[in-house]
């Protein structure tokens, strides 16, 4: 079986750099022209792609149906697309912002104009393997076959992380193969992957089925309590468009606080309305719960956003995701931009426990 070359797919080298260069100079140099402006939506019409089928994606569905983006000036679209579609067209100002964990490194580490500007939530992904594997522990991955929706992508990212803290290079220690979400699992009981890496609610989903985690990435020391989808913004669109970039950040934290205050109920919209492929809300909104999303945003969660993404980019140096000189503290000080500035300071006190949460991580 073919081996695919892991550094390339994450580090985005070469061949996929030229090719987001040429997306930026080909045809996009107008994407962020404020189109569509009306008294109505003064920000005029986007596309955000975040039709996924994952559960993370409900600030985005939940923004849209209960009208916090048109609250804020802004006809949207959800459209539907893969990473690298997302990648280029942060990039280039076609999409102005996008949900996401830090399968974005690389790429902006290779020059890419993406911005990190908000954490969303806490754990999303699942690695599994099917019922009466060998594999007990994620060391037992050693030489093993890994399924994942797309290579260079989160779940991928995510699984890399675990393997280098077990001792197993994620390069030459395990064999990786894409295939869609949907089927995983499927694939994996034909025999054809020993392990799968899946978003909610494909990963819990499989464990109804009676596959057993080996990484949960909710509970996982590596993982819990941090941040695993951020909000990027397209650097381009900042600089052309901010306040229309404040305008959507705004609506997605309205969104979150109102996941936050209405689970059951968001569980019920994003079945209902198909965004999530399942017939129960309920096992819906428990998952929704475990992702601890904010009650309130403010200058605290900035502060854990940036140590989030210190954490990670530490750990990617480790897994070959980013180079070996890279300096964490100058990466996130390029990468995170503060769009809201004081809107969003909660004050001292809040300040201060989330310093003293980020001590405790360490530790």
């Amino acid at each position: 079986m073919k081996r695919i070359n892991y550094t390339n797919s994450l580090r985005g080298a070469g061949i996929v750099v030229a090719v987001a260069l040429t997306a930026m100079l080909y045809g996009c140099g107008n994407s962020s022209r404020t189109k569509g402006v009306s008294d109505k939506f003064p920000f005029g019409e986007i596309e955000i792609q975040a039709l996924s089928s994952n559960a993370c994606g409900a600030p985005a569905f939940i923004a849209k149906e209960k009208g916090f983006f048109e609250e804020e000036g802004i006809d949207v679209t959800l459209t539907s697309g893969d990473f690298e579609t997302s990648k280029l067209g942060l990039a280039s100002g076609r999409f102005a912002v996008a949900n996401g964990d830090f399968q974005y490194f690389p790429s902006i580490q290779e020059g890419l104009d993406i911005k990190l500007i908000s954490g969303l939530h806490q754990g999303c992904i699942q690695v599994l393997v099917p019922a009466g594997s060998d594999i007990k522990t994620a060391k037992d991955l050693a030489g093993k076959r890994i399924g994942v929706d797309e290579l260079g992508g989160s779940p991928m990212a995510i699984t890399s992380v675990l393997l280098v803290n077990n001792g197993i290079d994620p390069v030459t220690g395990v064999t990786w193969l894409p295939f869609p979400k949907e089927v995983l699992p499927t694939v994996a009981d034909r025999g054809e992957v020993d392990a799968v890496a899946l978003w909610d609610p494909f990963g819990p989903l499989a464990v109804k089925r009676g596959y057993t985690v080996i990484c949960d990435i909710g509970i996982d020391p590596l993982f819990a309590g941090k941040y695993c989808c951020f909000l990027y913004a397209s650097g381009k669109q900042i600089k052309e468009n901010p306040e229309r970039i404040k305008a959507l950040l705004r609506a997605y934290q309205k969104a979150s606080e109102w996941i936050a205050a209405h689970p059951a109920e968001t569980a019920e919209i994003i079945t209902q309305k198909g965004y999530v492929p399942s017939d129960d809300p309920e096992f819906i909104a428990e998952l929704l719960k475990s992702y601890e999303y904010h009650s309130k945003h403010g200058i605290s969660n900035k502060i854990q956003a940036k140590e989030d993404a210190r954490y990670f980019v530490r750990e990617l140096k480790k897994t070959g995701f980013l180079s070996k000189d890279t300096d964490p503290d100058k990466f996130v000080e390029n990468l995170y931009v503060d769009v809201l500035g004081d809107e969003d300071n909660d004050g001292k006190e809040a300040v201060e426990q989330t310093h003293e949460k980020v001590e405790k991580k360490k530790h």
